[in-house]
């Protein structure tokens, strides 16, 4: 998709999507960051510091959300400014198979800085109905 300036307006919806998560993604996750915390995989730890049991890695949830704002643009380039704040723990059931987690994450656009042609994205990233990134925003420069 090819996104021009003139295309946007706030308020506009940019898409939404489903992510599905395994324990599996888990530890591939793990893998390819480096963060080996047993609180990502293994139960007996997480439930021991007082986690609702293997929570997904706080990068691997935002990652999963800002994709949708990359599929949107088409250039992962355009991005130039990503954040959010954590605000629950995104639980991961282990399943025979299925999913043990499903994001919901949907985008608007919030603001647009024409002076810089910098659109700012705004995502909502829920599991079972509840916020678990706030105030998750891209900045995304539209060449």
């Amino acid at each position: 998709m090819s996104v021009t300036w003139a295309d946007l307006q706030v308020g506009a919806s940019i898409g939404e999507r489903t992510v599905e998560i395994t324990r599996a993604d888990l530890v591939r996750y793990a893998g390819a960051s480096g963060d080996f915390n047993p609180i990502h995989w293994n139960e007996d730890v997480a439930t021991s510091v007082e986690l609702p049991g293997v929570i997904a890695h706080g990068m691997f949830t935002m990652g999963a959300a800002v994709q949708l704002v990359v599929d949107w643009i088409g250039n992962p380039a355009a991005v130039v400014d990503y954040r959010a704040r954590f605000t629950k723990p995104v639980p991961v059931a282990n399943t025979d198979g299925g999913p043990g987690a499903v994001l919901q994450i949907s985008g608007t656009i919030g603001a647009l800085d024409e002076d810089n042609q910098v659109a700012r994205v705004d995502l909502t990233v829920g599991l079972d109905g509840t916020r678990v990134l706030a105030r998750s925003q891209a900045q995304v420069r539209i060449w």
